[in-house]
This record gives C-alpha cells, structure tokens and sequence, in this order.
C-alpha cells in the first residue's frame, strides 16, 4: 500500500547524487527555482542517474536515493562555482533521504517506463513520479 499522495523523479548524476545525500538536499536544473518550488512538504522523491558522473556519456541507468520532501519551501544556499557558467545562487529543498541502494532500471516494472517516450521527458530533469511506482522503487532499493 501506498501511503503518498505526490511523488517526483529527478534527473541527476550519481556523483552529484552523493552530494545531494550528504547534504540532505536536492538542487535541480543548475539551481533553477522553478523545479524545486513545484515539490511539497511530504512529496515522495526519488533519483534517476542516467550517468555515474555529470557530463560523461557512459550510461548507468539506475535509481540512486529516494526520500521525502522534508521542508516548506524552496531556499536560496550560498553561492557556488558551475565552472564556466559563473556563479549561482542555487535554489534546495531540504529532503530526508532514506538508506538505500542503487536499482538498475532494466530492472523495474514501472508505469513510467510503460509511457510512449517516457525517457524524452526525463530531458527536463524533473517528472512528476505515480506514487505506486515510488513505492515499486521503495521496495527494490530498500536495504534488507
């Protein structure tokens, strides 16, 4: 049974995935508010890592962490260095991530992968996620 009403998947690389664990946040999109503000206190999220490392083309294609949005409201953090982009101030939300492992997608019987061109919509780097597949991902990623 599931207990969410919302869920979310978010498009990030692995390395940067650790990052968002440790930390306890998610950042999408560069830092950009506009996906961040559309999550709500209680909303399932979880991580799709197309690549182990941002930029680089060797495919990893798994889910990464999963959690719960754990704040309000989108926060500004302190500015950060994206190389040649400049300087940002990123948008976060705070999420509690819970301990889990990695789920290959070749792996999972999900609705979203059962859509006509489901993997063009992960281009935009947050998708709305059918809470009963957040659940599908809850039990295949959750440590015994």
């Amino acid at each position: 049974m599931n207990d969410l009403n919302r869920a979310w998947l978010g498009v990030v690389s692995a390395d940067h995935t650790r990052r968002a664990v440790d930390g306890g946040f998610i950042q999408l999109n560069h830092g950009k508010r506009y996906g961040v503000a559309r999550l709500r206190k209680g909303d399932g999220f979880a991580i799709y890592s197309p690549t182990e490392r941002y930029g680089e083309k060797t495919p990893l294609r798994a889910f990464t962490a999963l959690g719960v949005v754990a704040d309000d409201a989108p926060y500004q953090a302190e500015p950060m260095s994206m190389g040649a982009r400049g300087t940002i101030e990123p948008w976060r939300r705070r999420i509690e991530f819970l301990p889990v492992r990695r789920a290959a997608l070749r792996d999972l019987d999900l609705k979203l992968t059962g859509e006509a061109s489901w993997g063009y919509q992960l281009r935009r780097g947050l998708v709305p996620l059918d809470p009963d597949d957040f659940a599908v991902l809850r039990e295949a990623m959750s440590i015994p």
